[in-house]
């Protein structure tokens, strides 16, 4: 019996369950989800679905994890980030790419202070299964993971894979991005509100990637989504916010938390979307491409914390003349 797993033909001397499969690979059942023939197959089916010859598998890894139900990290007071019901203390998030290694992955998370990551989802691979995964550095029991659909590009492509991502892990809490093009990285808004309305329906709590656009930020709301993520500048560029007034609109008009995704390129960039107004700040690329990623980890921190709490203590109003912050009364 011949069976592709994910893209590579392998042969096998009798038939097999999914089970059974996963064992001759070595993999354990419970950190995997399964695709046949582009249907997902439910983990409690592992040992009743039977392989026939030509089938296709896709097998993903996935854990999920944060702080248990019920539990709520929150300052001293009382300021908190609350997204689908649950809180969190810390407004920055990041992402997991790009680093030297896995090892720098978890310094530099550590070092930001995030208590919510985002993670792709992807093949696991079958020919070296004892590679080291994320979950080996990255704990799911310290850290929430958000999966996202990193790297599609249509509606149906991202359904698939956050229905991967529930599988294994059984996350409902999910980023959704769908993108336009491979030069600008710029959501397709169409494809978005197609697959944020499938995935509400299924019962995800979809942090959604759009457009600074306030029409359609309040749409993908009114579909239900637990949080609004327009980009500051296209993903990776490091440009910073370029459109504050559209994102103060956003702001202004949300009843969801806003997290601005995508061109953070600085400590400052993050500090002033949380001067704006928003709910929390997702960045990547900014640590990660760092010549020191720890040491900005760091700086994006205290940036998100800076502007978080000159947000709420309300800035100064601009003149158009000089102030004298000391009287001019009694002068010598």
């Amino acid at each position: 019996m011949k069976v592709t797993v994910n893209g590579e033909e392998r042969g096998f001397d009798s038939p097999l369950t999914v089970q059974q499969l996963l064992g001759e690979i070595g993999l354990d059942s419970r950190k995997v989800a399964v695709e046949r023939n582009l249907e997902l197959v439910p983990k409690s089916q592992y040992d009743a679905v039977s392989l026939c010859d030509g089938d296709r598998l896709e097998i993903v890894h996935f854990i999920g994890g944060g702080a248990p139900d019920g539990v709520a990290a929150v300052d001293a007071e009382g300021d908190y980030f609350e997204v689908a019901g649950r809180r969190f203390h810390s407004r920055l998030l990041v992402g997991t790419g790009k680093y030297k290694d896995l090892e720098e992955t978890a310094r530099a998370i550590e070092a930001s202070g995030a208590e919510i990551v985002t993670v792709a989802v992807r093949r696991v691979n079958v020919t070296d299964p004892s590679q080291p995964m994320l979950i080996d550095y990255v704990d799911p029991k310290k850290y929430t993971y958000l999966p996202n659909t990193a790297g599609c590009f249509t509606a149906e492509d991202a359904l698939r894979t956050l229905r991967l991502a529930r599988e294994a892990g059984g996350w409902d809490l999910v980023k959704l991005e769908v993108l336009g093009d491979q030069k600008t990285l710029y959501p397709n808004m169409t494809e978005t509100l197609l697959a944020a309305e499938v995935l509400i329906k299924e019962g995800f709590e979809v942090m959604v990637y759009c457009s600074d656009d306030p029409i359609l930020a309040k749409r993908l709301e009114e579909l239900g989504c637990a949080a609004i993520m327009p980009l500051a500048a296209p993903i990776g560029s490091g440009l910073g916010i370029q459109s504050p007034v559209n994102i103060r609109l956003i702001i202004e008009q949300s009843n969801v938390p806003v997290v601005v995704d995508a061109g953070v390129g600085t400590a400052s960039d993050a500090a002033v979307a949380m001067e704006l107004g928003c709910d929390a700040v997702l960045t990547n690329t900014a640590i990660a491409g760092a010549k020191d990623p720890i040491m900005m980890a760091r700086a994006m921190k205290a940036a998100v914390e800076g502007g978080r709490l000159a947000y709420r203590a309300g800035r100064m109003a601009k003149k158009r003349y000089a102030d004298p912050s000391s009287p001019l009364a009694g002068l010598i």
